[in-house]
């Protein structure tokens, strides 16, 4: 992670930002999230802390937790606030639906600090319970997203399919593909996934 983004150097004699109580004040949570963002790139989640946080953003730390409890809604609201261009189509064709909707998502995992946020949020997910909740709930979030774009009516549906269990295979090889940093996987290769996971893994006929 090192080198790949321009990281800002922290002024040690800037005034402290000061917090506005439970309220966000916009600029202190701007450089709040601007800080753990580049924490992050800096140190990887190994170096991630919310006290490098608050000294980078000069910022308290009860501030910092009184507007997000833990790091991973923290790191949760910074990944929300990286540029999405995922897409969600719904054409006649649900196979070429969700390769788009893949394609899309490993780009966007790939090709900016998205991948590796995520990657630290699902780190700490696994130790800690209120983090675990956090991802629990963003996660059912998109789980739905998913299974509404699969359950929309197209001219190939099948009525006995399950959106919901579909949308967990998705899910799970998309992370198999984030956890792993293979995320270049030719549109050739996740078009047969998708198949697969369509159809099954029997050969026709």
């Amino acid at each position: 992670m090192k080198g790949v983004f321009t990281m800002s150097a922290r002024d040690d004699t800037a005034p402290r930002r000061q917090s506005i109580g439970a309220r966000r004040n916009p600029d202190t949570a701007d450089a709040i999230r601007a800080a753990a963002l580049d924490v992050l790139i800096e140190e990887g989640h190994a170096g991630f802390s919310i006290e490098k946080v608050a000294r980078r953003a000069r910022a308290g730390k009860p501030t910092i937790y009184r507007w997000w409890p833990s790091k991973t809604a923290l790191l949760l609201d910074v990944y929300h606030g990286q540029k999405r261009d995922i897409e969600y189509p719904v054409t006649d064709d649900l196979e070429h639906d969700l390769v788009i909707f893949l394609r899309s998502l490993f780009r966007h995992w790939r090709d900016g600090p998205s991948g590796d946020i995520f990657r630290s949020v699902m780190a700490e997910a696994q130790a800690d319970q209120t983090a675990r909740q956090a991802f629990l709930k963003y996660i059912s979030e998109r789980h739905q997203r998913i299974a509404e774009m699969i359950h929309q009516p197209r001219a190939d549906s099948h009525p006995d399919m399950d959106a919901s269990i579909l949308a967990d295979l998705i899910l799970s090889y998309a992370w198999m593909r984030l956890l792993t940093h293979s995320l270049a996987e030719p549109e050739a290769n996740i078009a047969n996934a998708v198949r697969t996971m369509l159809h099954g893994a029997a050969p026709s006929g």
